[in-house]
């Protein structure tokens, strides 16, 4: 499927009933016909959400809260963790969550109501967490946007990771906030091979547009870093060290990694890509895999989710803690987002009656 990351569609685990989709229905396409190519348009409903701050309680991650501003994203990384909660909705976590979007443009208000109850302790907010804040449909959208100058007037802690280059528009508000000690950004840096990005993550940012982004949000001052998540064995874990030198060329302090993960349905997406794009290494990934996880394909098991367990998850360590080391990622505490600084607008007002 062009431009997609997957070719499949398989029934979400909430649906009873199972309908068979690879009937031949007479209406066969060329996938070499440029009159009708083999793709598919994006789709956008909107949502008038409740509630738009998540709360969580994983040890495995550093914040207890985040806003997503999209469900589904149409950046298409095969090994999103996020594709099978698109089951939640009705729809597959395999073309659906790629091409069938929910949007929240309420998000904003929302945010405001929540921020102005009066038991709210502030805490840092990661932003785009699940799905990618910084997907396409923002540039048309702009909800994120939206968000971030209600942080900005609330002076409140975000946090944000991306694979968008589209967090340029916003560098106004991200320099803004970081003058204040009120902002960090990391991006997801999993390749810097053009041809391994374009199958993998189809319609994320450029590798060296990413660069790009490290460098200019860098220059504006604010603190930057990478995730190189995941990391998966035998497709992209050689490029580890060439990885942390690019990004500690280009402005990054900091630097973390994940290793794959494929809970539910993932599983099955991960492993027809794999067959689709590198068959002769298909079995070889997979085993080393199972040997992360126990001899399966996953355990959710915090502690050792982000990473797995075993020989080959301590080489990674390993690798990642030494060239982090040559690059000078990592080599001071990072300072703690300010909450100090947050205030009510419309509360203060009311404290003058």
């Amino acid at each position: 499927m062009k431009t997609r990351g997957t070719a499949l569609n398989p029934q979400n685990r909430f649906q009873p009933i199972v309908t068979d989709r690879q009937t031949d229905d007479g209406w066969y396409r060329d996938p070499e016909d440029e009159l009708c190519p083999d793709s598919l348009a994006t789709e956008v409903v909107d949502e008038k959400v409740r509630t738009i701050i998540s709360r969580n309680r994983s040890p495995d991650v550093p914040f207890d809260r985040s806003i997503n501003p999209y469900r589904g994203c149409e950046h298409a990384c095969i090994y999103c963790f996020a594709r099978p909660t698109h089951a939640y909705w009705d729809m597959s976590p395999g073309l659906d969550f790629e091409t069938r979007l929910i949007a929240k443009p309420n998000a904003a208000d929302q945010l405001r109501r929540e921020l102005d109850k009066p038991g709210y302790e502030p805490a840092p907010i990661a932003l785009g967490v699940n799905t990618d804040a910084y997907q396409p449909i923002e540039r048309v959208r702009g909800i994120t946007r939206q968000v971030l100058q209600v942080l900005l007037e609330y002076q409140h802690p975000v946090s944000i990771i991306t694979k968008g280059g589209l967090i340029l528009r916003d560098l106004d508000l991200l320099s803004e906030l970081a003058a204040q000690g009120l902002c960090s950004v990391r991006v997801s840096l999993t390749t810097l091979d053009n041809g391994l990005k374009r199958i993998m993550e189809p319609r994320t940012a450029a590798p060296a547009t990413r660069l790009k982004v490290l460098r200019e949000l860098s220059a504006a001052g604010i603190p930057t870093g990478i995730i190189m998540g995941p990391v998966i064995p035998f497709v992209n874990d050689h490029e580890l060290e060439r990885i942390l030198d690019a990004a500690a060329g280009a402005g990054a302090t900091r630097a973390s990694w994940i290793m794959l993960r494929l809970p539910l349905e993932l599983d099955e997406l991960f492993q027809d890509w794999l067959q689709r794009h590198v068959p002769q290494r298909a079995e070889h990934v997979m085993n080393r895999i199972r040997d992360l996880r126990g001899g399966k394909s996953y355990q959710g098991t915090f502690g050792q989710r982000m990473t797995g367990s075993g020989p080959y998850a301590d080489l990674i360590r390993q690798r990642f803690n030494r060239q982090a080391r040559a690059t000078g990622l990592n080599q001071q505490p990072e300072p703690a987002l300010r909450t100090d600084l947050f205030r009510r607008p419309a509360g203060e007002q009311m404290g003058l009656f």
